[in-house]
């Protein structure tokens, strides 16, 4: 009876340190998820595209990336059956733009509106990202030139290779408040170094707006418009307005919308959008993007 009563205790004192640990585990578990630093995460996808129609958006591609891009842009619907509503005419601009670091970008178009060569570099220097040291927005600036193509309405005049060029400056604040709603403002002013009209002023200012609202996991509805502060529209112009379906298919960004601007660059949509919507000067447009990786991802990139 002794033996077995002794055995007893020695079992007890040999497996009591087990338990013990057994029920540190969880504490000693809570001590090392306590260490772990939460991380900044960068919002991505607010717009499936670098652009929104014709804005430039919040978005940028990934480093090594480059986004091949046709946008296509018919006549006025409101023509008739006699130019097939539109269709029998069109305006194209095929651009190539390149992700050079997560929040820097460049890229480069050529428009057979006024035969126009165009090009912009756009840096964001606040990401909408959460965790430590978070925004709530995103922040991008861009900076682009154009110039015209065409030759001049009056050859036997002195003409300078200055007055084909004009600038834009753009400040985007934008915000994905939802994985289905994004919003952006976007400041821009445009510099003509030559002005059609005399009248016409050189420096032109606007204030954008653009937006994304998912319909599905592969459809967007998307708008983009522009308030151009020029007197408007005695002078002439109008406010472009863009509204489109944005169609994703694998690599391919498919969009599909109505605008009543011809040009396809920030000189031209801006400051020169002669079509009424409320007159139903419309057109009908689509544009096509596919993403090529041109370089190696590198592992362990930072998710900031």
């Amino acid at each position: 009876m002794k033996k077995l009563f002794r055995r007893i205790i020695i079992s007890v004192m040999v497996l009591l340190p087990s338990f013990q640990l057994m029920a540190q585990d969880p504490d000693l578990l809570k001590l090392i998820e306590g260490d772990e630093k939460p991380e900044k995460i960068r919002i991505k996808y607010a717009f499936k595209s670098p652009r929104v129609i014709n804005s430039h958006s919040m978005e940028f591609l990934n480093p090594g990336t480059m986004d091949f891009r046709i946008l296509h842009r018919f006549g006025q619907i409101n023509q008739g059956y006699k130019n097939f509503f539109g269709l029998d005419q069109a305006s194209m601009r095929m651009g190539f733009d390149f992700g050079i670091l997560h929040n820097l970008m460049a890229g480069i178009g050529r428009s057979t509106y006024k035969k126009e060569l165009d090009g912009f570099i756009k840096y964001a220097p606040i990401r909408q990202s959460t965790g430590p040291w978070s925004s709530p927005v995103t922040l991008a600036l861009v900076a682009g030139m154009t110039m015209d193509g065409t030759d001049w309405s009056d050859p036997e005049r002195q003409n300078f290779f200055t007055s084909r060029l004009a600038y834009y400056f753009q400040a985007i604040i934008g915000r994905k408040f939802s994985e289905s709603f994004t919003l952006q403002v976007a400041p821009t002013m445009v510099h003509k170094n030559l002005a059609v009209l005399e009248k016409d002023p050189n420096n032109i200012y606007a204030l954008g707006i653009g937006g994304r609202i998912k319909l599905s996991k592969r459809i967007a509805f998307t708008w983009d418009y522009s308030h151009v502060f020029i007197g408007m529209p005695d002078s002439g112009y109008y406010h472009p307005l863009s509204v489109g379906f944005d169609i994703e298919t694998g690599g391919h960004v498919f969009q599909l919308h109505f605008s009543n601007s011809t040009g396809m660059n920030e000189r031209a949509f801006i400051t020169e959008t002669t079509a009424n919507w409320g007159k139903g000067d419309i057109r009908f447009g689509f544009n096509l993007s596919r993403v090529f990786q041109i370089k190696k991802k590198k592992s362990g990139e930072p998710k900031w």
